[in-house]
């Protein structure tokens, strides 16, 4: 199933794809946690522009969990405010070094994490969507927190859309720049699985419905200029940002 978010009269609302169209549907995080798919509430939208597919309270970035990872996997937090939608232009900073973007799967947490381990992480999944993890890597020398090279603004394009069906174990991620492909690759070339990834978060904070966790960028990162044009597909999910 497909789900996201689009604007409606009084403010966004969520919907379901049915048949090639966006309609509106029952909040699908109280869907989900009792069990079942939402239904819809309303008529197909026809010229629905999606938004960024949820609303997230907590943005957690998993670090170390990529190529020539040198430590174990760690956590980062990233301002929500930084999440926009797929289309949206990003104004890479200037006089930072590098700006780099991240191909990444990234999880929409479903329901509370309390109790979430390795075993039943999928169970807390509502689904996957397409992140981009836009940065200022040459930051990190004098930010390992990753508040300044992390935190742009609309430097975390979502979406379109969430997929619901995923395999958390391999889910596809390509990365094309300027119409060239540069990565194809999978969640099965991280060094630690999405679900010891959402473990580790739950160890320590509490997650909830509508949280995002970015992955890792497993072959992903390229360092791009002002005017490129990206598309990040996971799952089938095809984001698109444009950087100036």
């Amino acid at each position: 199933m497909r789900l996201t978010r689009i604007a409606g009269p009084a403010g966004p609302v969520h919907a379901i794809e049915i048949e090639g169209a966006w309609v509106p549907c029952e909040d699908p995080y109280l869907a989900f946690a009792e069990g079942r798919h939402p239904e819809p509430t309303g008529e197909p939208v026809t010229d629905a522009v999606p938004l960024a597919p949820c609303a997230p309270t907590v943005v957690v970035g998993i670090a170390q969990n990529g190529q020539d990872a040198p430590s174990p996997v760690q956590a980062w937090l990233k301002s929500p405010r930084t999440v926009v939608a797929s289309g949206t232009t990003v104004p890479l900073r200037r006089g930072v070094g590098r700006n780099d973007i991240e191909g990444e799967v990234a999880v929409v947490v479903g329901r509370p994490s309390d109790g979430l381990t390795a075993a039943n992480a999928h169970e807390y999944v509502l689904g996957v969507t397409a992140v981009n993890d836009v940065s200022n890597p040459a930051r990190a020398s004098s930010d390992p927190r990753n508040f300044e090279g992390k935190g742009g603004i609309a430097y975390t394009p979502l979406g379109p859309w969430i997929e619901t069906e995923a395999d958390l174990d391999d889910v596809p991620l390509h990365v094309d720049i300027d119409g060239v492909a540069r990565a194809r690759t999978s969640s099965a070339e991280l060094p630690a699985s999405i679900a010891d990834c959402l473990a580790y978060v739950a160890s320590w904070i509490e997650l909830g419905p509508g949280d995002v966790i970015m992955t890792g960028a497993p072959h992903s990162a390229f360092a791009v200029e002002p005017g490129a044009h990206v598309e990040i597909t996971v799952a089938g999910i095809p984001l698109v940002t444009t950087c100036s």
